[in-house]
């Protein structure tokens, strides 16, 4: 099978390192598959160092020598439409986020392709909402790869909670600020790690000082090893307001974490309260901070929710899921 990848972010998220295990583990089965992005991007970069043929934009204009063009993001969509891939070959297009389509009928044009790829039902429902065919959505997770676990953290010594996000206000890092004083009430020593970076940081430092909590704060900006980031957590924090799946979640549930988070968008499709995580209803500080302490307060409960959450990624978010699930996309696909 050949096919053509587009990804035209300018940054390295969820989507751009799902493209990449995807075309990696395509290569990797004997296909041909090859890349459009953004020179210079982290998701071009990468791509080369892994062997994988990136192409700049123009390629698109030679689509014909492809069976199947996939197009990651909604500017690798838009390219894909203008260039004229959907006449030459059949197009798939991933949606990773639950904002309703545009009225446009030159924007809805970009989604008339064979098959709408929604990372959960969540997004699926979305889209279906927004007037599109049900037959033409199918829902594939992310996935994930499975790390070697190691030893946990040792149980005496500072508690380290956190999580690993662009600092955007849909992400809810402001949450985790708010809950601190209260967590720190009972666990002095404990400190919140918060690994990324995004136009919130300055706001973030901001509120972390009026309330007095800025020295148990850790802003480690854009972090390279993010798996030096899990393993050295007690527990993960997942505020995400609206979350259409959560790459980072997952990634923290594969490393065998108990996780807190907001019971929002596809949180649910990932986590059953009380069995692999903790779940919250709303954004209130009180509420998140009491699921946080009764895992500091509860090491079996922590190991316990810890191992049923990597048992959960083995089953339904591996990254062996993701590529089998998107293969029989491409197949369903390719034989109408």
């Amino acid at each position: 099978m050949t096919s053509l990848h587009i990804d035209l972010g300018r940054q390295w998220r969820g989507g751009q390192s799902q493209a990449l295990l995807l075309v990696r583990a395509l290569l990797a089965l004997g296909h041909r598959a090859e890349l459009v992005a953004r020179k210079g991007s982290p998701l071009a970069e990468r791509a080369l160092a892994a062997g994988v043929r990136v192409h700049p934009l123009w390629q698109l204009l030679r689509s014909e020598s492809y069976a199947l063009v996939h197009a990651h993001d909604a500017h690798g969509l838009t390219a894909a439409w203008l260039a004229g891939a959907a006449r030459r070959s059949r197009l798939v297009a991933s949606r990773r986020v639950a904002y309703p389509l545009s009225r446009n009928p030159l924007a809805r044009a970009r989604y008339r392709a064979a098959r709408i790829i929604a990372v959960s039902n969540f997004v699926k429902d979305s889209v279906i909402e927004s007037g599109l065919p049900a037959g033409q959505v199918e829902v594939v997770y992310d996935g994930v790869e499975l790390p070697e676990l190691q030893g946990g953290r040792e149980p005496h010594g500072p508690r380290q909670i956190g999580c690993v996000g662009y600092l955007l206000p849909e992400k809810g890092q402001e949450l985790l600020i708010r809950a601190l004083p209260l967590v720190l009430a009972r666990h002095a020593d404990c400190r919140l790690l918060l690994a990324g970076d995004g136009p919130c940081r300055a706001a973030l430092e901001r509120l972390a000082a009026q309330l007095g909590v800025a020295r148990a704060v850790e802003f480690a900006g854009h972090v390279e090893d993010v798996a030096a980031v899990y393993r050295s957590l007690d527990v993960f924090l997942f505020p995400s307001l609206a979350e259409p799946l959560g790459s980072a979640l997952l990634s923290a549930m594969a490393y065998g974490l108990p996780a807190v988070a907001l019971a929002r968008g596809a949180v649910p499709e990932v986590i059953e309260d009380g069995r692999n995580g903790l779940l919250v209803g709303g954004a209130e500080p009180g509420a998140f901070a009491e699921r946080v302490l009764r895992l500091l307060d509860d090491s079996p409960l922590a190991v316990r929710l810890g191992a049923a959450a990597r048992q959960t990624v083995e089953q339904r978010f591996s990254a062996d899921a993701m590529i089998q699930s998107t293969l029989q996309v491409y197949h369903r696909v390719l034989a109408c």
